[in-house]
C-alpha cells in the first residue's frame, strides 16, 4: 500500500470516533432547520453550502429571534473565525498544493479535519505535502457523508423525534472532545476561561451578540498573553 493510501486510512481511522456526535448533531440540524420553517430542499441548501453546525445553528437560532440579517451575518461569522485560525496553522503544510486541492479543503475544513490533521502532523512531522492532504481528506472522508445525510434524516424526521431525546447534547460534547486536547498552553486555557466567563456574563445580550463580544475579548486576551510570554522569553 503506497504511502498516501496508509495516510489517507490513518485519518479515516482517526476521524471515525468523531462521528458518534457527528450523527446526532446533524440530524438535530435537520430537524430545527425544519422547525424553524424551512422546507427540506431549503434546509439541505443551507447544509451543504454553508457546511459549518455550529455556524449554521447560530444563523437559525437568530433567525427565530427575528433578528436583523446583519446580526445573524456577524453572528454565524463570529463563531467560524475559529476557522481563519485553522486556515493560518494549516497553510505552511498545504502551501505548495494546487489551488483547487487548497480550494476543495477551505470547502471542507471544519473542526473534525483539521484535529485529525494536526493531531496526524504532529505525530509524523515528516510526511509530504500529498500525505497530508490524504490525511484530511480521510477524515472527511468519515464525516462529511455522515452529516449530509443525517441532516437529510433530520429533515426528512422533523417533528417526529420526541423531545426527550435531547439530540442536543452532541454540540457542546464535540467541541469539548475537540477543544480540550489542544488547551496545551497558558494562552489557550486563559482565553478558553475569558470566553466562558463572558459568555455566561454576557448571555443576556439580544441576539445573542454576547458570543460575538465574548468570542472577540477571548481572542484578544489570548493573543495579548501568547505575544507577552514571546517577548518575556526573548
Amino acid at each position: 500500500m503506497s504511502p498516501t493510501r496508509k495516510a489517507f486510512l490513518r485519518g479515516l481511522i482517526a476521524a471515525a470516533p468523531m462521528t458518534v456526535v457527528v450523527g446526532p448533531f446533524a440530524m438535530l440540524f435537520g430537524v430545527v432547520a425544519t422547525e424553524a420553517g424551512l422546507n427540506l430542499f431549503e434546509a439541505m441548501l443551507f447544509s451543504v453550502s454553508v457546511f459549518a453546525g455550529a455556524s449554521q445553528f447560530a444563523a437559525l437560532q437568530t433567525m427565530q429571534e427575528q433578528a436583523p440579517a446583519l446580526v445573524v451575518l456577524a453572528t454565524s461569522l463570529a463563531v467560524n473565525l475559529r476557522m481563519v485560525m485553522y486556515s493560518v496553522t494549516l497553510a505552511p503544510h498545504f502551501g505548495e498544493l494546487p489551488l483547487r486541492s487548497r480550494a476543495l479543503m477551505a470547502y471542507f475544513l471544519v473542526d473534525q479535519s483539521f484535529a485529525t490533521t494536526v493531531a496526524e502532523i504532529d505525530r509524523n512531522p515528516a510526511m509530504t505535502a500529498g500525505e497530508k492532504r490524504a490525511v484530511f481528506f480521510g477524515a472527511v472522508v468519515a464525516v462529511a457523508p455522515l452529516w449530509f445525510v443525517a441532516c437529510l434524516v433530520g429533515g426528512m424526521i422533523g417533528t417526529a423525534i420526541p423531545p426527550d431525546y435531547a439530540l442536543d447534547f452532541a454540540l457542546p460534547i464535540t467541541f469539548l472532545a475537540m477543544v480540550a486536547p489542544m488547551l496545551h498552553s497558558m494562552p489557550h486555557l486563559v482565553a478558553a476561561g475569558v470566553s466562558i466567563l463572558l459568555s455566561l456574563l454576557l448571555a443576556g445580550m439580544p441576539y445573542g451578540t454576547g458570543l460575538l463580544v465574548a468570542a472577540s475579548g477571548a481572542m484578544a486576551v489570548g493573543a495579548g498573553l501568547d505575544r507577552w510570554l514571546k517577548v518575556r522569553r526573548a
